[in-house]
């Protein structure tokens, strides 16, 4: 399967399981207006393709003891690539770091750090992101409120 493989079933089953992942077969194929068997074979050829990577329960972030968010903007002492392995490898194993991008500009990362509150911002910032390899500079900035979080991605 090739992006230009990719037609409006494929786009119906990719929106499909992106708004329920728990859907049965029966019930995706129907909705997309397929046999099952055919609905099947589409939906294992987008797996093996890669465009569905896994299936996923998505938590509530509140609910589970997280109501905040921080986007913390990270400056290195060094953009060398050992220097940028070694602090990617450390910053993917703190659970608190949901988010981590490589950026241009005026910051090497930005990351998103779900927290309690404001205290538990402080032990994080202090115990854990200012001790990752390399780290020169720490800009924090707490969300006030969600104004859209999105987990489907539009298929073209």
């Amino acid at each position: 399967m090739t992006d230009s493989s990719i037609d409006r079933l494929d786009r119906a089953i990719l929106h499909e399981l992106q708004l329920d992942g728990r859907l049965t077969n029966a019930a995706l194929a129907e909705r997309v207006n397929l046999s099952e068997s055919a609905c099947l074979r589409r939906v294992r050829g987008l797996e093996e393709a890669g465009y569905l990577r896994g299936y996923v329960g998505l938590v509530d972030q509140s609910l589970a003891g997280y109501p905040d968010n921080v986007f913390v903007r990270i400056t290195l002492h060094s953009q060398q690539q050992d220097d940028l392995a070694a602090f990617e490898a450390r910053a993917r194993e703190l659970p608190e770091v949901m988010e981590c991008y490589l950026m241009s500009g005026d910051a090497d990362y930005l990351l998103r750090v779900i927290v309690a509150d404001a205290r538990d911002y402080e032990r994080i910032h202090s115990q854990y992101l200012t001790r990752l390899p390399g780290v020169a500079r720490v800009h924090s900035s707490f969300a006030l409120r969600t104004v859209a979080k999105k987990t489907e991605v539009p298929v073209r």
